[in-house]
C-alpha cells in the first residue's frame, strides 16, 4: 500500500502512524509518499517531490476522483481510501484483492555482494514494470510551522527514489538493483502494469529485511 501524505496537512499524522503499524505485519508492503502541494499553507514539506504528487494524481485520474488529496493510500495500484480510516483502508484492501491477478505473481528478493536481485517468478498479468522503491525505514521532522506547526511526526519507510529496473513479461526472470545505501534504507519492489508515470495494478510486491 502506498500513503501520500504531508507534513503540511493537519489530518496527516493519524494517517502515518497507522501506516507504521500496518508496515509492522509480515504479509503488508507499505511506504510513504510525502507531497508538496500543502506547502503554500506555509510550512515546506522537507521530503516532498514532484514525481511522487504525479504518481498520486496519475492514480486519481485512473480511479476517476476530481482531485488529490491528503491523507490517502492506495491499495494494490486498484482502489483508494482515506489513509487515516483504518475500517476504509480494511475495505480497499478486500476490494483489491478480489479482482483477478491483484498480488499474485511471486516476488523474492536476494541481497549479496554489494546488489539486490530480485526474483519474479512466473505468473499471469505481463508486461509489467519492475520498480525498485528506495525508502527511509523511519525519520522524524519537528515542523516548524503551518498546521502541524510544533510537533514532532515520524514517518514509515519513506521513498526517497523510485527507479524501474526492468520489464516482465509473464515468465521468471531476475532483475537487478544497487543495494540500499546505509543501514537506515532499503529497498521495496512493485511488479506493477502501466509505468511509473501511470501506474497500474501491483501484481506482486516484495520488501527488504527490516521493512
Amino acid at each position: 500500500m502506498e500513503l501520500f501524505t504531508s507534513q503540511g496537512c493537519s489530518f496527516c499524522p493519524p494517517a502515518d502512524a497507522l501506516l507504521a503499524a500496518l508496515a509492522r505485519k509480515p504479509d503488508v508492503v507499505a511506504v510513504s509518499f510525502p507531497v508538496d502541494y500543502w506547502d503554500y499553507i506555509g510550512w515546506k514539506d522537507t521530503m516532498a517531490s514532484p514525481v511522487f504528487v504525479a504518481r498520486q494524481r496519475a492514480y486519481a485520474a485512473k480511479l476517476g476522483e476530481q482531485h488529490a488529496y491528503t491523507p490517502q493510500i492506495i491499495v494494490d495500484g486498484l482502489q483508494g481510501a482515506v489513509g487515516s480510516d483504518r475500517k476504509e483502508i480494511d475495505a480497499a484492501l478486500a476490494s483489491a484483492r478480489s479482482r483477478d491477478g491483484a498480488m499474485t505473481v511471486p516476488v523474492r528478493l536476494t541481497q549479496a555482494n554489494g546488489a539486490l536481485a530480485v526474483e519474479v517468478g512466473e505468473g499471469a498479468g505481463g508486461p509489467a514494470v519492475v520498480i525498485a522503491l528506495r525508502v527511509l525505514r523511519s525519520r522524524t521532522v519537528h515542523i516548524g510551522r503551518g498546521e502541524n506547526a510544533g510537533r514532532n511526526v515520524t514517518y514509515t519507510n519513506v521513498v526517497r527514489g523510485m527507479d524501474e529496473i526492468g520489464v516482465w513479461d509473464g515468465a521468471a526472470a531476475t532483475f537487478h538493483a544497487p543495494d540500499a545505501r546505509d543501514d537506515g534504507e532499503g529497498y521495496v519492489i512493485f511488479v506493477q502494469k502501466g509505468s511509473l508515470q501511470r501506474p497500474g495494478a501491483i501484481l506482486g510486491a516484495a520488501k527488504t529485511a527490516g521493512l
